[in-house]
């Protein structure tokens, strides 16, 4: 986000959004984490929480939508944690690195190569 932008910002409107907390209950949301929205909005619902619903109809990392939102990550991150709590949306993390036993075999790669190029 643009520091002009955080820095314009209305503390009072992050408190207030927040319900005064500073930080996510559940640190397992990073950047590339892909929310899904599970429910449609409902009447009465946090105007942050219904447009998140909307954004998330598909798949949709949580730096988008903090982009989308206009806010900063940290916001964003209580706000979902708090739709995740309701089941109203879900966490789709994305895989952890892989280890080098995991990984397929160098001489089948190359193979696989070798393969393409003579395509």
């Amino acid at each position: 986000m643009i520091r002009h932008a955080i820095d314009s910002e209305d503390p009072d409107r992050l408190y207030t959004v927040t319900g005064g907390r500073s930080r996510a209950d559940d640190s397992d949301l990073d950047l590339v984490t892909l929310i899904v929205g599970e429910s449609d909005p409902a009447p009465g619902m946090q105007s942050e929480h219904a447009r998140i619903l909307r954004i998330c109809r598909y798949p949709t990392a949580v730096v988008e939508i903090a982009s989308e939102l206009d806010l900063p990550v940290s916001v964003v991150k209580i706000l979902i944690t708090d739709l995740l709590g309701t089941g109203q949306v879900t966490a789709r993390h994305p895989s952890a690195r892989r280890t080098t036993a995991e990984l397929p075999d160098p001489a089948f790669l190359e193979k696989v190569l070798v393969g393409l190029h003579n395509l």
